[in-house]
C-alpha cells in the first residue's frame, strides 16, 4: 500500500459543505478514506463530488455555535482522522467590536475546536492511538490582520492548541498538526478578489503569483493524514504561495 494511501481510514471533516472543507473531504475520499462531511448547512454538493470521484461519504449535521456539538460523535464510530475546518469571521474596527461577535467567533473557531479534539482523542487514545488531527489555522495565526480581532485571536489560539495537544498526545500515537492557508479562492475572500487594488496588493506579495486553490490545502491535509507524515507532530504548515517568506 502507498505511504500516501488512506484506505481503511474513517475521517470526519467539519465545515465540509464548501470551500476548503469541501476540497479536503473530496481529497481524503480520493485517497481512500470513508468521509463523514459535517456542517451546519447541507453537504449535498460535497457528497456528489465525492461520489463522482469514486469515493465514499455521508453527511452529519453539526452546528458549532454549540461548542460541545461533537461531544458524543466519535464514541464507538471507528474514526481515525479529524479535520477541524469549521470557522467564522466577523469584521469591525477594534474600537467598535461587539462582545457578541467576539464570543461567537471564539466559540466556533477555538472553543469548539478544542472540545472536538478532546472528544476525538478520548476515543482514539482509549484504543491505543493511531489517529490524526489536522486543524485549519490561518496566516493570522502569525500576523495581526486588520478589523478581525476575534478571528486573529482565535487563529493564534488554534496554533497554540495544536502544539500543546501534540506535546500531550504524540507519544500516545495521535498526531496533531495544523495547516495555515494563505489567500485562497473561496467565498471568504470574494470581496478581496473583487477589489482591484486590494487584489493586486495581495498578488504582488505572493511569490507564487496566484491565489491559492482549495485543492492546494486538500493535498496538504491528505499528506498530514497519511503514513508518510507519521513523524510530524505539532507543525503549523504554511500553504500560502510563499506569502510569509516575503
Amino acid at each position: 500500500m502507498s505511504r500516501f494511501s488512506l484506505e481503511g481510514r474513517r475521517a470526519l471533516v467539519t465545515g465540509a459543505n464548501a470551500g476548503i472543507g469541501q476540497a479536503i473531504a473530496v481529497g481524503l475520499a480520493e485517497a481512500g478514506a470513508a468521509v463523514v462531511c459535517a456542517g451546519r448547512r447541507d453537504c449535498d454538493e460535497t457528497l456528489a463530488l465525492v461520489a463522482a470521484a469514486g469515493g465514499r461519504a455521508e453527511p452529519l449535521a453539526l452546528d458549532f455555535a454549540d461548542p460541545m456539538a461533537a461531544k458524543g460523535v466519535f464514541e464507538g464510530e471507528g474514526f481515525d482522522i479529524l479535520v477541524n475546518n469549521a470557522g467564522i469571521i466577523r469584521r469591525a474596527d477594534s474600537v467598535d467590536y461587539a462582545e457578541a461577535d467576539w464570543d461567537d467567533v471564539m466559540d466556533v473557531n477555538l472553543k469548539a475546536l478544542f472540545f472536538t479534539c478532546q472528544a476525538f482523542a478520548r476515543e482514539v487514545l482509549s484504543r491505543g492511538g493511531g489517529g490524526r488531527i489536522v486543524n485549519i489555522a490561518s496566516l493570522l495565526s502569525f500576523q495581526g490582520g486588520v478589523r478581525v480581532p476575534a478571528y486573529t485571536a482565535s487563529k493564534h489560539g488554534v496554533a497554540g492548541l495544536t502544539k500543546i495537544l501534540a506535546n500531550e498526545w504524540a507519544g500516545r500515537g495521535l498526531n496533531v498538526n495544523a495547516i495555515a492557508p494563505g489567500y485562497i479562492e473561496t467565498a471568504n475572500t470574494e470581496a478581496l478578489r473583487a477589489d482591484p487594488e486590494r487584489s493586486k496588493a495581495i498578488l504582488d506579495r505572493i511569490p507564487a503569483g496566484r491565489w491559492g486553490a482549495a485543492e492546494d490545502i486538500a493535498g496538504t491535509a491528505v499528506f498530514l493524514c497519511s503514513p508518510a507524515a507519521a513523524y510530524i507532530h505539532g507543525a503549523v504548515l504554511n500553504v500560502d504561495g510563499g506569502w510569509l517568506a516575503r
